[in-house]
């Protein structure tokens, strides 16, 4: 069977074409393809998905019987994408000391069209069927990221304050994560998701330098909208310059539907979404080597019981563990814990339960199951 052909860059369809000129059904993805006449010369160009492409008439006509989505008008965002963002792509223009520059954000800009069109009441059909193509392609460029990746989950309350001791613990247990080879992802927004991302970002700093940015961070402890927490966030980032985007990578996944907080500019990679719900599932289904939970409301404990509905059918083939971070919060503060081993009991996945305050023992629990999955694998 022939190889599924999906170019992404000019650059690499270009370099495809050196070996091979049957494009026959390749799909094209938001290419400018403005002066390509001579590279597509002598190439087979049957039966392509173009998306999004700039196609002048000269190129256009050495396509036969093209499916072709057309560019959108009047759209913020790039329906038609090939790659997750960035924070610089999504924060860019983003000035210190004015908040209301925000609106003028890749992700401002988005979000506003998105509740001005009523958010998802809207009977728009182009709006509609923009965003789905949207997060399916943010959905496809993801898929292509995670290869060979071991991802963990971290989930957590938007509301933890930076200033909470909870913060810290999380950032340092992100970054114990990626010195262990794992890929830590959240749903990339303030609280628990930014500390996440933050100690990603800190991979290769001391604990000294990590407690210094919390210190920085905690001046703006919780998001609103004219408050310095996004000021905060950028001061960091301006002392403490990522060191390596491969090696401090970690992945958010927003959703539009809370907008109005901005996504963490830690995050290396951000699939953001529109569909809140496809964010949600997908989040939980590609932490394949574990979930943890740190302490949360209501939104932490909706996933919760969303992973647990995976766990139990096993969904995606595997149950994987589920570790709760802070003993006396989930035994007694939100007793989540005790309904779920009931849950859990004479299923797989009541192995793989467990609870603890202690960072080290979160770690190996999530070390010992990847390398039982690497035996099975």
């Amino acid at each position: 069977m022939r190889e599924h052909l999906e170019f992404e860059s000019v650059r690499a369809l270009k370099q495809h074409l050196q070996s091979d000129k049957d494009l026959t059904g390749a799909a094209f993805q938001s290419l400018d393809l403005t002066g390509m006449e001579d590279t597509l010369a002598g190439a087979t160009l049957r039966d392509n998905l173009l998306l999004g492409c700039t196609l002048p008439p000269t190129v256009s006509a050495l396509f036969e019987s093209p499916h072709i989505f057309p560019i959108l008008p009047d759209c913020p965002f790039n329906p038609f994408r090939g790659t997750l963002y960035s924070p610089e792509e999504l924060l860019g223009g983003y000035e210190i000391g004015k908040p209301e520059s925000y609106a003028l954000t890749v992700d401002g800009a988005t979000y506003r069209q998105y509740a001005d069109e009523g958010k998802d009441a809207t009977m728009d059909v182009r709006i509609t069927l923009a965003r789905r193509l949207h997060d399916h392609a943010i959905t496809d460029a993801m898929q292509e990221y995670l290869v060979g990746k071991k991802v963990v989950a971290i989930m957590g309350g938007h509301s933890m304050g930076r200033d909470d001791p909870n913060y810290l613990e999380v950032a340092r247990l992100a970054r114990e994560l990626i010195h262990e080879g794992f890929l830590p992802t959240s749903g990339g927004g303030p609280g628990a998701m930014e500390a996440t991302h933050l100690g990603a970002w800190f991979a290769e700093r001391s604990d000294a330098a990590l407690e210094d940015a919390v210190a920085i961070l905690a001046k703006a402890p919780k998001y609103t909208p004219q408050d310095k927490w996004l000021d905060a966030a950028f001061e960091v980032v301006q002392k403490y310059p990522v060191t390596s985007r491969i090696r401090c990578d970690s992945l958010g996944i927003p959703t539009w539907l809370y907008g109005h907080e901005p996504p963490s500019c830690f995050a290396l990679h951000i699939a953001k979404y529109f569909a809140n719900s496809v964010r949600e599932e997908g989040l939980l289904a590609i932490a394949r080597y574990g979930v943890i939970f740190s302490p949360g409301s209501a939104g932490t404990i909706q996933e919760i019981f969303q992973d647990a509905t995976q766990n139990h059918y096993k969904t995606y083939g595997l149950a994987s563990p589920m570790i709760f971070f802070g003993e006396r919060y989930w035994k007694e503060i939100k007793p989540v814990y005790p309904l779920l081993a009931e849950l859990a009991a004479g299923k797989e996945y009541s192995q793989h339960l467990g609870i603890t305050d202690d960072r080290r023992v979160i770690i190996e629990q999530i070390k010992t199951f990847a390398d039982r999955v690497s035996q099975i694998v």
